[in-house]
């Protein structure tokens, strides 16, 4: 019946689908041999009929196979052998079959893509062989090549999987992919392929057929079966597809298992082969393109493009991109060639020029006759065959185009019909062109976040009436979520769930791919092997089978089985329709990580990059989405967002992506609901920028700025907590302006409730919330730890009356317990819905909270939620937006309309070190940022928190804190203080008033305690504010008190009693009205001031003390306090130049106003103006009259209204003669009394004139009263009476006059002369007295209680007090108001102060002469104090210091004269730190380095000349509560506390008794036997432990001190030292380093040790980030993995996961260290400057930080120090190969670049050292290159031009350059600062900020991104 026929090409014959197969095969065979070739393969095939039995062969060429019929036929592949099979495919065929005859397994082995399997699959097909396929990934376990445990009703069974399958029924198996299978996987099958023998886990063994059939000659089958021994069928073959490994990531192979195989080759198809190809594909095609595409494809596939590290060109992509221009030949071949090879986005700079010369090479550059599609016309809807197909017209050029595409099941829309899609012409034509892809292939959208991919795809799925499927991916996503999952029957049974992709592709569906750049190579690899992507074919886990829809049908007809036959046997169809769009963010050019765009992945897409839209697009965009948006604010945030768009700056382009089209919309819709607000406030918000990195937040605010976007102007104003209010009225709750109605909620218990204080940062956060609530937003709150996140949240939720979901991130959290937690009942598996999914079902709100700390690849899955409303969860349900979808399909969550997400996250970077959440996912979110309260807010809030806590406490506390965030900010510390701790140390405050402050702030900062230098900068900062933490109660160290001599009697005043009776003279007074000049407005400068509270670790008389700006040769000439309700305000005047400081007392800044145009400094020093300044009261608060002596200026200032007006008083004496400036003989002094000015009015006299002024300031009136005397001084003593003293004689008079001289009342003043009389003579006898001239007499009297306790004596009367020279202290008692003799007490000096007699050698040596004009003398009656400050020569300083110490060199003493304690005081004013060097103008003015003014009830202020400011308490009552409260700040530490437990009844077993008493009383110390002991137990005493209560006999208690318990003996301390002191001279000894040398570097390594240090903090914590362990799957032992609850219900082993180091993939690039270069400016101008500004000191600081913070991080971080001088421009200080490796090198590189600056020719390089450095620096392989250039701006005098530099500094967008300009002469630098692109360029005016600014440069760079 054989009929033996040799077909070679005859036309006819039998039929039979093989035969014909057959036929093809064969004419290709015989057409395919060139005539010069003798070999000619030749097929044979013997055949019986229709279905080919055993015994028909094939033969290839010289190789013949016998066929055999197939058990399964449905396992065989179709369809495979395409009609013209090229030679060299022939050639491998042969191959294998070659070694299929051996009995041999075969490695094939190539280049990514289909080809390889379509061999082995063809190969199959043609020996009519079963297949079992598996594609290996990293995620394939043992299990699932052997056997699997499945359940079947109740019991456990094996499964036999693929590799087993094979071997028993004589398959062949197909492993594809094994370079992906994680190491020590692929072994099990190492015996299986050698001996063909394994031992399976049910206990059956595997054997090789031979031994089988050996054995069965000794024994039964039966016996066989009953050892379990299965016999291996020698059909059993494998062959293996697997990529070369060094060249393509993945894991090598093992040798043992490398050795089993056979190996062959299979590259790409030969270029003839695939040309001939390529022609039958696209016959529209010219040739000579088609040929030149080829050689444009396979140039970019040889051995030299590899070594440029170009990706290999997916040749098996060619035909679909010909069949493309099959339809479309007019199309641009450069576009296609983009499609299937997108080289722009793909490659660097370099790789795209190589790109593109091979591009010219082959002429494959555009021709103007080339075009692109413009736009779709129309979509037609087209059945054939049961396939729904859809008709296109594509417009391209001016003509139509139509071709046919697949379509969906839906009914179509038309195209862009949707509602919501705005047509651009962008989004025309790439809708149009994603058209042509779909035709042939599946198409990957690339585009960056937020510009539109989810978007047009829906379109694009709508124009063609396709369902979409979103699947979102992420990182550890695997195989199985991708494909199957397991799940349990109800009944107990495990069963497989398809995943969504699988019955999409099933049902015709269109596949998103969201986010494939996120997901693991070797996890995608899974689809385009299980061929979904290439053949449309799948093999799943549960054994069943997808084919491609033309193999099905195919199968179907050659088994005559209808569809449900074979879908019992597992085989399914892929429909016809199903589709896959993959959406990605673009590969990020140049990094290791996120480089996913590798040659496999470019084998199965077609590629679309999504432009961001461009100006006009978006602005239509916007406009059509948000109609009402202000057109202005539109165009401002357009321009600013394509400026940062367009720049090469890498800063600048990183804020770019977070203005997404997504965000520019969000901000649209808030400014179009609420117009008034600020674009400003809305970018910023969108950009996070409160928590950039200072680098990026400055080119921000530079961007903002240029975009003309400013900050509103109302931000000056302290927002009141009034406008804020928050108020919940008739069901609507009212924030701010904002209001919304109130949620009416089911389940009240999930409201939040919280105890919260409002406070208006707060409520404003909370306003800002509302508004983006309303408009439908989800939030994301970013802020540091404990700025109250939660709490706001919860209060939000509170008001809004909204139930809340929370769930808390962790590093562990999956995306399965996001949604899911699966667990086991009864045999079952159950899954309990998470929090998100029951806020989605509900409609509650979800708080996500700490979202920072879970890996972003699991946060992501939030993106389709928020943005799609989809989500597909574990247990097969899924989430879905609108219920229109719904339709009866089961399984369906529709996302409540009330669901809403709050999500919480710390800021990015250090030292949260979380992930960027922000970076991620910020542009989905409106963000806001959450920051402490102000300091006013923060104030409300503690002072709700600890109602009890004294207010000043509070105040210091939020100053300190307030301190400390800012140092946070700046990075100069790392941890951000929180309102949190300050809340917790108020509440331990408030609970325990009896501790002091300084314990309980170390609450907080104990953590720190062990850091020294932190510890310093908080102890300073703490210190500043006065908070005495590391004070001891005793360390008080207060003025030593000397007793006050006895008071004498001196006499009395007598007022005008003389011989002849009273003498009373009546001085007339005239008016006038006061001419006003101005007013003028002038410049006030503020300045903040720099408090340091004073009593921060010992208790002294200083409160406080800061520094005014002080010019150093300024002299400050006159101080003066202005008391307002309770505010006190100092005012400072100074002469030289005439400027005035004033400043709140208790405030944060002060205020400078210049007079230098007003009083012109003169040439020489003759003319020495001196200014006195008097503050007035209310109604003109804020306004002060400064009057010069000499020239008698006198100027009101209004300092609040910023003007000036000049007073000018109509003086009697205009007409005589003004003395000129400069003509010394006549000066005259003019002086103003003050003590009223406070009433609005003064009093101006000239000295040894004869007239009084008096100015009344609010009238604008004077009164001038003209005197029968001339005058030396004036004292007011009160309103209405004057003192007067005459100028020769010293004779004091007494004016009285009217309490406001008015004249038309009798406007006289009366004169009386007032007589000393002393007392031992009776009346009437006239004694000469020598009159003593009082330098301050009081204006008020002492209260009757001083005065009594003063005088001695009970008494009540008017009185005064007064100083003079000679005595300490006089009272007056009686004096004004009495007209009867007022008796006379006084406190006389030993000596007098002699004002006249030269006094102590001044400051510079020079001699003091005359009397100085300020007195420095002040009365506080309150307290009964005179206070002076006396130069050291007149203190008697003997009595103040013990006898061996030095008294301190100070500027003065304060000498205070207690009248109450009988006592005196002597309080040193530090020296000042300069003096001005007008010596002699100096001491004209005080005899003292220091001015005084009363300042309070209590105190005095003192400034001395070297402008330091010191408040000083005095008042012996102020001081005692001071020191109370200062004690109590420090808590009383050292006493002992007793532990006693309360008992309340039975008897204790020794219970405390009162112990014996002893007859003797004698000390009893310890022994529990005595009553009345010390330091004993259980008996009554002191000291003792546990006794009943304290019993004092009397004697010394014996208790060890605190302070000597914590002393460390002196000798300890000692060696400790000497200990240290060896180490280090050992230590130098062994790098052979001088002590010098040692000291030498010490001076600059401790300059910037601060700066190392925090830098290397920063540093370690990276380390430690990068090295964070990841899950690894798949173990043995570990946690439980919730992915394999299942498998564990089975009784699989390894279905743990644990924490591990995750080796690197293989073959995935090393990570490079990143790359550094410092460039130094060592010129001679460094050297000469250096003197002005330490500038190459500083230079040399940097150079030492940067050496000690890279120290041992070589590894990750290379650097190298260059120079640059006159000489040349490229000078190496530090190679980089010889890293300096101690303090002696590294001090050797200081020296060099010390001398070489000393030593060079003078010029600049800068310019071309930075040039070369850039050049030089990128020629070696890094992560990151970083050049930074230290410089003195001095490129104008080279002539030099700025922008020049900054098109240097931006030449190669690779590395990242900086350039530091040190403090430049004038305003160079800034100059230069303005042309440099923002964030490139700083300025180190004060070079101390140097190392600072590095330290800058590095965190917010280097360290974002490692």
């Amino acid at each position: 019946m054989q009929s033996r026929l040799l077909l070679l090409g005859t036309p006819g014959g039998p039929g039979g689908p093989a035969a014909r197969r057959v036929r093809l095969l064969l004419r290709q065979v015989v057409r395919g041999r060139p005539p010069g070739d003798g070999r000619r393969s030749e097929v044979r095939l013997q055949h019986a009929g229709a279905g080919a039995e055993t015994g028909d062969t094939v033969n290839i060429g010289d190789v013949s196979y016998k066929l055999k019929t197939p058990k399964s036929p449905e396992l065989v592949p179709q369809n495979y052998i395409s009609d013209s099979l090229a030679q060299s495919v022939v050639q491998h065929l042969r191959w294998i079959m070659q070694k299929d005859l051996l009995g041999q397994d075969v490695f094939l082995i190539g280049p990514p893509g289909p080809l390889r399997r379509s061999i082995a699959m063809q190969y199959l097909e043609l020996t009519k062989r079963e297949v079992e396929y598996i594609a290996l990934s990293r995620d394939t376990t043992e299990t699932d090549l052997k056997q699997r445990r499945e359940i079947r009703s109740g019991t456990a069974f094996y499964i036999d999987q693929c590799a087993v399958r094979a071997a028993t029924e004589g398959r062949t198996l197909i492993l594809e992919g094994l370079e992906k299978a994680e190491r020590n996987v692929l072994p099990v099958l190492n015996n299986l392929l050698e001996n063909r023998e394994m031992q399976l886990e049910d206990g059956r063994f595997l054997m090789s057929a031979e031994r089988y059939d050996k054995l069965l000659q000794d024994h039964t089958k039966t016996e066989l079966d009953a050892w379990k021994i299965v016999r291996v069928s020698e059909n059993f073959r494998v062959i293996a597809l697997g990529l070369p490994v060094p060249k393509y990531p993945g894991n090598p192979l093992d040798p043992p298992l490398r050795s089993r195989f056979q190996a062959r080759d299979i590259y790409y198809l030969p270029f003839k082969d695939q040309l001939k190809l390529l022609y039958s594909v696209g016959a529209n095609v010219s040739p000579e393109k088609i040929s030149q595409l080829l050689s444009f494809a396979t140039t970019l596939c040889s051995q030299e493009s590899a070594t440029l590290g170009l990706p290999d060109f997916p040749l098996d992509s060619l035909p679909a991109a010909v069949q493309i221009l099959d339809s479309f030949p007019m199309m641009s071949i450069k576009h296609s060639i983009q499609r299937v090879y997108p080289y722009t986005i793909l490659l660097g700079h370099e790789g795209k020029m190589a790109v593109e010369d091979v591009l010219k090479r082959f002429e494959l550059q555009d021709s103007r006759s080339s075009l692109l599609p413009k736009e779709v016309v129309r979509v037609e809807r087209v059945t054939e065959n049961l396939f729904s197909q859809a008709s296109v017209t594509v417009r391209i050029a001016e003509k139509e185009v139509t071709i046919k595409v697949p379509a969906g099941t839906r009914p179509f829309s038309q195209p862009c019909a949707s509602e919501s899609f705005i047509q651009t012409l962008s989004h025309k034509q790439l809708l149009a062109e994603m058209m042509l892809s779909h035709m042939v292939k599946d198409i990957c959208l690339i585009g960056g976040k937020g510009c539109g991919k989810t978007v047009i795809t829906k379109n694009f799925a709508d124009t063609l009436g396709y369902d979409i499927e979103p699947i979102m991916l992420y990182q550890d996503m695997t195989a199985r979520d991708l494909l199957q999952q397991r799940y349990t029957l109800p009944n107990g049974d495990t069963a497989w769930r398809s995943s969504p992709l699988v019955s999409a592709a099933l049902e015709g569906k269109l596949v998103l791919l969201d986010g494939i750049h996120r997901v693991n190579a070797g996890t995608l690899a899974v689809l385009q092997r299980s061929v979904l992507i290439h053949d449309r074919e799948l093999s799943l886990y549960d054994g069943s089978r997808l084919l491609r829809e033309d193999r099905y049908m195919h199968l179907k007809k050659e088994l005559q089985m209808s569809d449900e036959q074979l879908q019992k046997r597992c085989i399914f169809p892929v429909h016809p329709s199903f589709r896959i769009i993959a959406l990605a963010e673009p590969p990020v050019i140049g990094s290791t990580t996120q480089q996913w765009l590798g040659p496999e992945f470019l084998t199965m897409f077609f590629f679309h990059y999504m432009k961001p839209l461009d100006k006009s697009e978006e602005s239509q965009v916007i406009k059509e989405m948000v109609p009402n948006m202000p057109q202005e604010a539109l165009d401002k945030l357009l321009s600013f967002t394509y400026k940062l768009r367009e720049t090469q700056d890498p800063t600048a382009q990183s804020l770019a992506a977070s203005l997404s089209t997504r965000q520019l919309l969000r901000i649209s819709r808030r400014l179009s609901q609420y117009p008034n607000e600020n674009l400003h406030g809305a970018v910023t918000k969108a950009c996070l920028s409160r928590f950039l990195p200072s680098l990026a937040r400055s080119a921000l605010e530079k961007n903002l700025a240029d975009a003309s976007i400013e900050i509103s102007i109302d931000n000056d104003l302290e927002p009141k907590l009034e406008d804020y209010k928050c108020e919940v009225a008739s069901g609507s709750l009212r924030i701010g302006a904002v209001s919304a109605p109130i949620y009416n909620a089911h389940e009240k218990m999930k409201v939040p409730d919280v105890l919260f204080y409002d406070n208006v940062q707060h409520m404003i956060v909370m306003e800002d919330m509302l508004k983006d609530f309303l408009l439908g937003e989800h939030l994301l709150l970013v802020g540091n730890q404990g700025v109250g996140k939660n709490k706001i949240v919860d209060r939000f939720l509170h008001l809004l009356n909204r139930p809340r979901e929370y769930i808390q991130l962790h590093r562990d959290t999956t995306v399965q317990t996001l949604t899911l937690q699966p667990s086991v009942k009864d045999g079952l598996i159950v899954y309990e819905d998470s929090p998100l999914v029951k806020a989605v079902k509900l409609g509650h709100v979800l708080v996500v909270d700490e979202a920072d700390k879970a890996p972003t690849n699991v946060t992501c899955i939030l993106k389709t939620l928020v943005e799609n409303g989809e989500m597909i969860l574990a247990d097969g349900r899924r989430i879905v937006a609108n219920s229109a979808n719904v339709d009866g399909r089961e399984n369906v969550i529709v996302i409540h309309p009330d669901f809403r997400m709050i999500v919480l996250a710390n800021r990015p970077g250090f030292p949260f070190l979380g992930n960027d959440f922000f970076g991620t996912l910020g542009d989905i979110f409106s963000c806001h940022a959450v920051d402490n309260p102000k300091p006013h807010s923060e104030l409300e809030m503690l002072r709700q928190y600890g109602p009890n806590v004294p207010e000043p406490v509070l105040q210091k506390l939020v100053a300190a804190f307030g301190e400390l965030r800012s140092l946070a900010d700046q990075g100069i510390i790392n941890y951000p203080y929180s309102t949190r701790e300050v809340v917790n140390i108020v509440r331990h405050l408030q609970k325990f008033p009896t501790e002091g402050l300084s314990s309980v702030v170390r609450n907080v900062f104990d953590f720190d305690s062990y850091n020294s230098d932190m510890r310093e900068i908080l102890v300073n900062t703490l210190h500043k504010h006065g908070i005495p933490i590391g004070a001891k109660p005793t360390s008080v160290q207060l003025a030593k008190e000397l007793p006050l001599p006895e008071q004498t009697f001196m006499g009395y005043w007598t007022i005008g009693q003389s011989r002849s009776g009273m003498q009373k003279l009546l001085c007339p007074a005239e008016t006038h009205h006061i001419e006003i000049k101005g007013p003028a407005l002038i410049n006030i400068q503020e300045y903040p001031i720099e408090r340091r509270e004073g009593r921060s670790q010992i208790f002294t008389e200083e409160c406080a003390s800061w520094r005014l700006p002080l010019d150093e040769i300024n002299i400050i000439c006159d101080v003066a306090v202005a008391h307002e309700n309770e505010e006190n305000t100092l005012y400072v005047v100074a002469c030289n130049p005439v400027s005035l400081y004033f400043m709140n007392v208790a405030g944060k800044s002060g205020y400078f106003v210049d007079f230098f145009d007003i009083f012109p400094r003169t040439a020489s020093g003759i003319w020495q103006p001196f200014v006195t300044v008097a503050p007035l009261g209310n109604p003109l608060k804020g306004q002060v009259i400064l009057h010069e002596q000499q020239s008698n200026v006198i100027l009101l200032l209004d300092t609040t209204g910023r003007a000036l007006r000049r007073l000018i008083l109509p003086l009697e004496e205009v007409t005589s003669k003004r003395p000129s400036w400069w003509n010394k003989e006549e000066a005259e002094t003019y002086k103003m009394c003050k003590e009223f000015s406070h009433k609005n009015w003064l009093v101006f006299y000239k000295e040894k004139g004869n007239n009084l002024t008096v100015l009344d300031v609010l009238e604008g009136r004077t009164h001038t009263i003209s005197l029968p005397i001339n005058l030396r001084t004036v004292f007011l003593v009160a309103e209405d009476r004057w003192l007067l003293v005459e100028s020769n004689t010293n004779q004091k008079y007494l004016l009285t006059k009217p309490a406001h001289v008015e004249s038309e009342d009798s406007g006289v003043c009366q004169l009386y002369v007032l007589n000393e009389e002393p007392p031992s003579t009776g009346f009437g006898v006239k004694q000469e007295t020598d009159f003593s001239l009082p330098h301050r007499i009081s204006s008020d009297q002492l209260s009757s209680e001083n005065l009594s306790s003063a005088v001695g004596q009970k008494i009540a009367s008017p009185n005064r007090i007064l100083s003079d020279e000679s005595s300490y202290a006089t009272v007056v008692v009686g004096f004004p108001d009495l007209m009867s003799p007022s008796e006379v007490y006084s406190w006389k000096r030993p000596s007098s102060l002699n004002k006249s007699r030269v006094t102590d050698t001044a400051f510079y040596g020079g001699k003091k002469h005359g009397t100085p004009k300020q007195s420095n003398c002040v009365a506080l009656v309150d307290t009964s104090q005179i206070i002076r400050i006396l130069p050291p020569g007149e203190v008697p300083l003997r009595d103040i210091y013990p006898k061996d110490v030095t008294p301190p060199h100070t500027s003065g003493y304060i000498e205070v004269t207690d009248l109450q304690s009988k006592k005196l005081r002597y309080i040193p004013i530090p020296r000042s730190e300069s003096l001005s060097p007008y010596t002699t103008w100096l001491s004209t003015i005080s005899d003292t380095d220091a001015l005084l003014a009363e300042w309070g009830k209590g105190g005095v202020v003192s400034v001395d000349m070297g402008g330091h400011v010191r408040l000083w308490e005095t008042g012996l009552e102020h001081l005692q509560r001071s020191l109370a409260e200062w004690k109590n700040m420090i808590g009383q530490d050292d006493r002992q506390m007793q532990i006693t437990i309360n008992r309340d009844s039975g008897e204790d077993v020794s219970s405390p008794k009162h112990g014996k008493e002893d007859p003797d009383n004698m000390p009893h110390v310890g022994g529990n036997t005595w009553a009345g002991g010390t330091g004993g137990r259980d008996t009554a005493g002191l000291g003792g432990k546990g006794g009943p209560y304290r019993l004092d006999a009397g004697h010394t208690v014996y208790q060890v001190s605190e302070a000597e318990k914590d002393a460390v003996p002196e000798e300890v301390k000692r060696a400790a030292r000497e200990m240290g002191q060896k180490a280090f001279q050992q230590r130098l000894k062994e790098i052979q380093m001088s002590e010098y040398d040692a000291t030498t570097y010490e001076r600059f390594s401790g300059a910037v040790r601060r700066q190392v240090h925090s830098l290397r903090i920063i540093l370690d914590n990276l380390q430690a980030k990068g090295k964070e362990r990841q899950w690894l799957r798949h173990q043995a032992t570990g946690e439980l993995d919730d992915a394999k609850i299942i498998d564990g219900l089975t009784g699989e082993k390894a279905i743990y996961k644990r924490r591990g180091e995750l080796e690197p993939q293989l073959g995935s690039p090393q990570q490079k260290p990143k790359r550094l270069r410092l460039v130094v400016d060592v010129s001679g101008s460094m050297y000469r400057f250096n003197g002005v500004d330490g500038r190459l000191e500083r230079s040399m600081e940097a150079v030492c930080m940067v050496m000690e913070a890279f120290e041992n991080y070589e590894e990750k971080f290379k650097y190298d120090i260059a120079g640059h001088s006159g000489d040349d421009y490229n000078i190496p200080l530090v190679p980089i190969n010889k890293i300096p490796k101690d303090n002696k090198q590294r001090l050797e590189i200081l020296k060099t670049m010390h001398a070489h600056a000393q030593f060079c020719i003078s010029g600049d390089h800068t310019l071309e050292g930075t040039e070369h450095a850039i050049r030089e620096i990128v020629k070696e392989e890094a992560d990151e290159y970083f050049v930074i250039v230290l410089s003195d701006a001095n490129l104008s005098r080279y002539g030099i031009h700025p922008s020049k530099f900054a098109q240097i500094l931006t030449g190669n967008p690779q590395v990242n350059a900086f350039a530091i300009f040190i403090g430049s002469l004038g305003d160079q630098a800034t100059r230069l600062q303005r042309t440099l692109p923002a964030g490139r360029s700083f300025i180190a005016m004060d070079t101390k900020d140097i190392p600072q600014i590095l330290q800058q440069i590095f965190t917010s760079t280097m360290l974002s991104s490692v």
